[in-house]
């Protein structure tokens, strides 16, 4: 009996392969994942924190707080201990403050914004995010001076929650959404979210 040759791939062999690309694609995948992870903790700790530590190092050099009145970076005519309300893209003033006592700005990645802003890509959307220097209200515990940022992709915003306050927890803790009497969002329908930062 005379065998035939045949051509092919047996099923064997075909299971074989669609193994090895399935493996691949979830290598690829986690890989995504995990750059992404990194850029989100990149952004916080040297943008979003640094800030917040600026903030922090300005007040213990100086005993005031930065962006309360014309003498800390703000346009307030005297110090009341609240932030004057300062877009941290749109002032030299504030820079100049820290630079006159030895302190870097954070810096951002938008040209000629002085550190204020930062263009983000996020999951489902990239966006400018800009900072500000705020005296805002809170629905827990009444009006506290801030870093303010609007524009944040929501995916973002929820990581750097987890980042800042070791749980994803909109209304609570060091950071929060702004307003904060509503939970996060569903990032595949509200894109971009506000949220601050207590300073």
């Amino acid at each position: 009996m005379k065998r035939t040759k045949r051509n092919g791939f047996t099923i064997v062999e075909l299971v074989i392969v669609l193994i090895v690309i399935g493996l691949i694609i979830s290598g690829v995948m986690k890989g995504k994942n995990l750059i992404k992870s990194a850029d989100q903790k990149k952004i916080y700790n040297t943008w979003v924190k640094e800030w917040q530590a600026t903030a922090d190092s300005y007040e213990d050099r100086t005993g005031a707080i930065l962006g309360d009145s014309k003498d800390n970076g703000g346009t307030g005519a005297s110090e009341d201990g609240r932030c004057d309300n300062i877009n941290l893209s749109s002032t030299v003033t504030v820079q100049d403050k820290l630079k006159a006592i030895g302190l870097e700005y954070p810096t951002g990645n938008v040209n000629g914004t002085n550190g204020g802003q930062y263009i983000i890509k996020g999951k489902y959307v990239t966006n400018k995010a800009t900072a500000y220097l705020y005296f805002l209200a809170s629905s827990s515990d009444g009006y506290k001076n801030k870093l303010y940022i609007t524009g944040v992709p929501t995916d973002y915003a929820i990581a750097w929650d987890k980042l800042s306050d070791g749980k994803i927890d909109a209304r609570s803790g060091n950071f929060r959404i702004y307003p904060d009497d509503k939970d996060w969002p569903d990032a595949t329908k509200t894109k971009t979210v506000n949220v601050s930062l207590e300073l």
